[in-house]
């Protein structure tokens, strides 16, 4: 004998069906925003500037750049450097 099953309805306010989309949207906002980084923008030094970085003199930072070991950046008359470039130009030595 097969027995019948009861399906009981319970009268909740659409609200209140939504809480716990609602409350995992909450969470998930909140963890974008407290892991959110903002890009900064890009920093570009002179030939100068990159030489006093580098402690080293001037025409070194031009020989590296004819060498392609540094990228270099033409605006109007100036010859320009991104710092993240000539940062991640420096290379782990191993022992």
């Amino acid at each position: 004998m097969k027995t019948k099953k009861q399906i009981q309805f319970v009268a909740i306010s659409p609200e209140e069906n939504n809480q716990p989309i609602f409350d995992y949207l909450d969470k998930k906002f909140k963890e974008i925003i407290e892991s959110y980084q903002p890009k900064e923008p890009t920093k570009y030094l002179t030939k100068q500037e990159v030489s006093d970085m580098l402690s080293i003199k001037a025409t070194s930072v031009h020989n590296w750049t004819k060498k392609n070991i540094l990228q270099s950046y033409r605006i109007g008359g100036r010859v320009l450097y991104k710092r993240s470039e000539i940062e991640e130009s420096i290379i782990k030595l191993r022992k």
